[in-house]
């Protein structure tokens, strides 16, 4: 099976260059940005565009575009640190108001671990456990339905395991270290059911299906590894500077949480 491309798609490559183009001026007028934080952001926008313009093909190339859409550039995204960049450059008004939505009821839920990781593999789950990957190469929009899922589940995993960017009620690291060991858990044991074709409805050559659970279990390696460094990377373990940063959060947080 192959899958079709919805022409709706273009208009998320539109969404990507905007969002390069706005990224790049929020940089540019915000004093002392890492460059490697935008670095880090247009990488990401790079490897979604990839996923996104892929020519169909079997079922390795889809799972190729799952690891680019909903791992990858999720995670280059997230170390980007777009909330806080927009936090230091829009009017002071316009912070507030963004604050009142990261501090909402709705994000605290969404933020969650439990809920982010349920979010994250559940949609795996669902995809390979049932009759929607067989209905998303039929139906092009729900396809794009699907990658649009797997991008937003994906970017808000890393956001609230390891993102730069402040999330409410965040979990000290060892928690969220678990909750990464529960993901690595399952894609290792997700990948090697595939691979033996139990359990999954993939009407797909069986050459195929093994090739993608070889991408999926290998990048999907690659992709938590790369998030647990992130998150090691970030830790402040000493009591002093955990105290400090509980009860002296930066300008931007204060905002938020």
């Amino acid at each position: 099976m192959t899958h079709t491309h919805h022409p709706d798609g273009g208009l998320l490559l539109l969404a990507v260059f905007a969002a390069a183009v706005g990224y790049e001026v929020l940089a540019t007028v915000c004093p002392g940005w890492s460059r490697w934080r935008t670095i880090s952001f247009l990488t990401g926008l790079a490897l979604l565009a990839a996923g996104l313009t892929m020519p169909g093909g079997d079922f390795r190339a889809h799972m190729l575009q799952h690891l680019l859409i909903g791992m990858l550039a999720p995670l280059a995204l997230v170390l980007g640190a777009p909330v806080t960049l927009l936090l230091r450059t829009i009017p002071r008004p316009a912070g507030r108001a963004v604050g009142r939505v990261l501090r909402s009821r709705f994000v605290h839920v969404l933020a969650h671990p439990a809920v982010a990781l349920t979010l994250n593999l559940g949609g795996i789950a669902l995809l390979y456990l049932t009759p929607l990957y067989t209905a998303t190469t039929r139906d092009p929009g729900l396809h794009l339905l699907v990658h649009v899922h797997f991008l937003l589940s994906g970017y808000l995993f890393a956001w609230v395991v390891a993102g730069p960017d402040p999330a409410p009620r965040r979990p000290p690291v060892p928690r969220r270290l678990l909750i990464l060991g529960v993901a690595v858990a399952f894609h290792a044991v997700f990948s090697q059911l595939m691979y033996a074709g139990i359990g999954v409805d993939l009407p797909v050559p069986a050459e195929q299906r093994r090739g993608g659970a070889e991408l999926m279990y290998y990048g999907g390696d690659i992709a938590e590894l790369l998030l647990a460094a992130a998150l090691v990377a970030g830790w402040r373990p000493s009591r002093q500077g955990t105290k400090r940063a509980r009860t002296q959060p930066s300008s931007f947080s204060l905002n938020i949480l």
